[in-house]
């Protein structure tokens, strides 16, 4: 204590530590958005982040190629006049690994800022939230696109090779990379919507797989028991019941595509439905995605 009218002592001391005003351009929302996006697509394949976590995309990824290499060689080895598959089919025979791919790499986009209750901090900055989904949904999209897309290309590498005509491969190679376009949006949509309502990664992985497992094999199930009955028209729509089989509806209908399972839309009016179903499925689960986020932040 200091006696009365005297001065205390002084106990503290300013020092500069060489901070100075920021001056540089600043560059907003839209440089944020395309860095979340580049961020996530890196992030799907464990890029930027431990080698544990690089695993499992790089040997799903792995998974996806190497049929695609193998049919090449013996369609080339064996001069084979056409390839063992249509292009249009590989994603729907390979959808057990991107099943898993997205099962494995949705909970580590969107779970991981919700239970690590980070996502807060995105929002400090001028990023909305609108913005934040996009770029998230953006680079899931395009991790599922490359994962699909890349054996396809290689598929017709293959074909070239073997000296197959590129007229007739062409055409399908074409429609099949509209069909992958489509697959990873759709199946984009589900798989960060499902990973979302669970933070818990473990439970997110279990649950992404689960429904799009449950959702075919329920497929399967409902259109044997349609075409048991005789039912070809129920029969064709119960390709709606999981994301893999409307996608292919769409493809059929509107790419003119060879279904893979079944016999396609039926008809004219099937086809309009696939593909509203298909962009009602997209809307839906962007809307579903933004309000999660809202209820999260609130």
């Amino acid at each position: 204590m200091a006696e009365p009218g005297t001065t205390p002592a002084s106990t503290g001391a300013i020092h500069d530590i060489g901070y100075r005003h920021y001056d540089g351009p600043r560059l907003g929302a839209s440089y944020i958005r395309r860095s979340l996006f580049v961020e996530t697509l890196r992030g799907a394949y464990g890029l930027g982040r431990s080698a544990r976590s690089k695993i499992m995309p790089f040997l799903l990824l792995g998974v996806m190629i190497l049929p695609a290499v193998v049919m090449g060689i013996v369609t080339g080895y064996f001069g084979f006049a056409s390839l063992p598959i249509r292009y249009t089919e590989y994603p729907i025979l390979l959808q057990v690994a991107v099943t898993i791919f997205l099962g494995a790499q949705a909970p580590a986009v969107m779970s991981r800022d919700l239970r690590f209750r980070v996502a807060p901090l995105y929002f400090s900055r001028p990023l909305s939230r609108s913005q934040y989904v996009q770029a998230k949904y953006a680079g899931m999209a395009v991790a599922l696109f490359i994962l699909m897309g890349l054996p396809t290309t290689l598929l017709l590498v293959g074909a070239l090779l073997a000296e197959l005509p590129v007229g007739d491969q062409l055409p399908d190679y074409l429609r099949a990379m509209g069909g992958v376009a489509i697959y990873a949006v759709v199946l984009a949509g589900v798989g960060l919507v499902v990973a979302a309502m669970t933070p818990r990664r473990g439970l997110g992985v279990a649950a992404v797989v689960g429904v799009l497992l449950v959702l075919s094999g329920l497929r399967a199930a409902v259109g044997e028991m349609a075409r048991e009955f005789g039912n070809a028209t129920f029969q064709g729509y119960t390709g709606l019941i999981s994301p893999f089989t409307m996608v292919d509806g769409v493809v059929t209908g509107v790419l003119r595509a060879d279904p893979t399972i079944g016999d396609g839309p039926p008809g004219t009016l099937g086809i309009v439905v696939f593909v509203s179903v298909a962009v009602l499925v997209v809307a839906g689960c962007y809307a579903a995605l933004l309000g999660r986020y809202r209820k999260a932040l609130s």
